[in-house]
């Protein structure tokens, strides 16, 4: 049954990834920047058929009927989302091919064909296609005695038509285009900015690969595979090993999207469609070159002038004047006070990696133990965490090897820190461990002493460069007892734990946050000081929609900063004209969450790991932590300030239409959010 005005997810998705398009559209936005936002959206879209149409085909697979709680019957969404995919798909080949490419052309970078190609040029790309590429390439046929290959997830093919001069019989071929191999091909050998697509270099040699044959015709095409997971745990007895297990299953998921190249013949499109055994509604036709993504190598190039300007994360305050190389010193500043991080503004390297390595290294400490959710591939966390267990400290580590996408790399991980003798758990059964903390435990003269981080992002160094995050450091006895019990819940059996500080899903999370709306309500009808503001991914959780509509109909002023999927509808009257939506989209992805209550004036704010999603609240361990001290209410109330700005370029959500404020009424481009936040920092070196 459809409840009143909940827009539904995947239609909610789909304008955010229209938001990444719209900058890749704004010729504001500088060239090489466009670009990757091109790749980025291109990158979204895959993530969002491996997992999400995957699950919406299964359900019509199963047989499923009902309508979900927006109203779409699993049928009528699918036409929904593969309506306006097609619609998105063709804007982005619009912008690349009519915007970007000659733009790129004007600034010297140039996409090219084998017969743009001069002499110089083409000897060049034939004797490497000779030496480096025709060794790596494996024709494979389509006949009675070669059954149709296996296409793997998100390869670039070539589909070939090829016919025996001798008796006129036509055959289907595949190439694969070796992803081992860079996708665009430098034309001349040192230094060059012309571009040749490798699909191009590869079919121009096609003759090659099938001798004999008459090439009738080829095209490109992509294969997008059902990459969700389906570990039952209550029917292993090892969860490492059945994830293995299932990895190994998953490279074999049914196709979810087929791409083609425009233009292609019928014929081609119902054999492909045939063997992969794939619906029309989700057969995708795109002028060339199809898988966008690659673009991220060209948004690389040495063009300073074509990308954002350069800046350096700076040191938090607290932590400047410190030898991060000595640990008295560095656990000496976080006694002082509660550190308030934010990232990729103040450096995570500075504060999160040297808290965990100085842990590592010292002598007093005794144990260190912390959350792995996503992590780079050359973590110095990891290794910090190595070498405290090989310095015989107690490590524990809580890596969730479901984390999608990375279970890989976090099954490699957990095997390579069991071997160096850290004590790795996989959290509580049939919950992913959300939730991003560190505890550190140290022998002082005053006695044994507690160290935590709490944030809102990944333990990785590298996505805090990207990603827009928040954290604190702290030696306050109050949080580090909760974090004590919270590991303590995660590692052994603990599940009545209470805390002071935190709000844990999912316990006490979402009754939590309830409390505090509902406290909102009856402030509002008892003429006190009311509001909630609320900076998230995403909100889609009913339960919570129902609730903020209550507290808009109290009177309540509710304000929402949401970078993604939004199932709120404001501006209803008599349902939500009390509440605002508005999103930031740019040179950061915004992945903090701050919760803001005004409280009757006595202001509460907390930060952690959880969206208002059911995944979040229900079905995952997730942190949020109060931040008390009054200078750090105030950075807080800053950055959502500045998010919510009449000054500040945004999208605004109407009913459920965004639309986008980028200049004033004069015309004038308005403040972009992280520029005013970089020369915020940087003034305040």
């Amino acid at each position: 049954m459809k409840l009143q005005n909940i827009t539904d997810r995947e239609m909610s998705w789909l304008s955010f990834n229209q938001r990444v398009l719209e900058l890749a559209e704004d010729p504001a936005t500088p060239l090489l920047e466009r670009v990757r936002f091109l790749a980025i959206f291109s990158s979204n879209l895959d993530e969002f058929f491996m997992v999400r149409v995957a699950t919406l085909m299964s359900k019509l697979e199963n047989g499923v009927t009902a309508a979900n709680v927006a109203g779409f019957t699993p049928k009528e969404l699918m036409k929904e989302v593969s309506s306006r995919t097609n619609d998105l798909m063709e804007r982005q080949s619009q912008v690349f091919h009519n915007e970007i490419l000659p733009a790129l052309k004007d600034s010297g970078i140039e996409f090219v064909h084998w017969d743009q190609l001069d002499e110089t040029e083409r000897n060049y790309v034939a004797k490497l296609f000779q030496e480096r590429i025709f060794p790596v390439l494996t024709p494979l046929a389509v006949d009675p005695s070669h059954p149709f290959p296996y296409i793997s997830g998100l390869s670039l093919n070539l589909a070939v038509m090829v016919k025996n001069p001798t008796t006129l019989e036509e055959f289907f071929a595949r190439v694969k285009v070796p992803e081992i191999l860079p996708r665009f091909i430098q034309t001349a050998k040192f230094g060059s900015t012309r571009f040749l697509p490798l699909e191009d270099l590869i079919s121009i040699h096609l003759q090659e690969l099938f001798p004999g044959m008459v090439i009738e015709d080829h095209y490109t095409f992509r294969v997008t595979r059902n990459q969700d997971m389906d570990l039952d745990e209550e029917e292993t007895e090892d969860i490492l090993v059945s994830l293995e297990q299932e990895l190994a299953r998953r490279r074999f998921g049914p196709p979810v999207r087929l791409e083609i190249e425009g233009g292609v013949d019928q014929k081609l499109v119902d054999k492909l469609s045939q063997e992969l055994a794939i619906n029309p509604e989700n057969i995708f036709h795109i002028q060339a070159p199809l898988d966008l993504t690659s673009l991220n190598k060209i948004a690389d190039l040495d063009f300073p002038d074509l990308k954002f300007a350069g800046f350096r994360s700076r040191t938090a305050k607290a932590l400047s004047e410190v030898d991060k190389e000595d640990p008295d010193l560095f656990f000496a500043a976080i006694r002082q006070g509660e550190i308030l991080l934010h990232h990729p503004y103040e450096s995570f390297t500075s504060s999160v990696v040297h808290f965990l390595q100085n842990a590592a290294e010292d002598p007093h400490v005794l144990a260190i133990k912390q959350t792995l959710y996503r992590t780079s591939g050359d973590s110095p966390i990891i290794e910090a965490l190595i070498e405290a267990a090989e310095a015989g400290k107690q490590v524990l580590a809580v890596i969730e090897i479901r984390a999608r996408f990375d279970e890989q790399a976090n099954v490699r991980w957990a095997r390579k820190l069991e071997a160096a003798g850290v004590h790795v758990v996989y959290g509580l059964m049939g919950l992913k461990t959300h939730a991003k903390l560190s505890l550190v435990i140290r022998d002082e003269p005053n006695g044994i002493r507690r160290y935590c981080h709490m944030g809102t992002g990944n333990y990785n160094p590298k996505t805090a460069r990207i990603y827009e995050d928040l954290g604190i450091l702290s030696a306050d006895n109050e949080l580090t007892e909760d974090l004590s019990k919270l590991f303590n819940q995660l590692s052994g059996f603990a599940p009545q734990s209470t805390y002071s500080r935190l709000l844990v899903a999912p316990r006490t999370l979402r009754s939590g946050i309830i409390e505090r709306i509902d406290r909102e309500i009856e402030n509002a009808k008892n003429k006190k000081p009311a509001g909630i503001q609320l900076k998230l991914n995403s909100i889609l959780d009913e339960g919570f929609v129902s609730k903020l509509y209550e507290a808009s109909q109290a009177g309540v002023k509710i304000e929402l900063l949401i970078r993604g999927i939004c199932a709120v509808q404001p501006g209803i009257k008599g349902l939500s004209e009390n509440i605002t939506v508005k999103s930031v989209l740019g040179r950061f992805l915004e992945h903090s969450r701050i919760f803001h209550f005004t409280n009757a004036g006595d202001d509460e704010y907390w930060i952690g790991s959880a969206d208002l999603m059911g995944r979040n609240l229900d079905r995952r361990v997730e942190s949020l932590v109060r931040i008390d001290k009054k200078d750090h209410h105030a950075r807080l109330q800053g950055i959502i300030d500045l998010g919510l700005s009449e000054d500040s370029s945004s999208w605004q959500l109407n009913g459920v239409v965004w639309t986008r404020t980028s200049k004033n009424k004069k015309g004038e481009q308005l403040n972009n959010v992280h520029s005013v936040l970089i020369k915020h920092y940087s003034k305040d070196r």
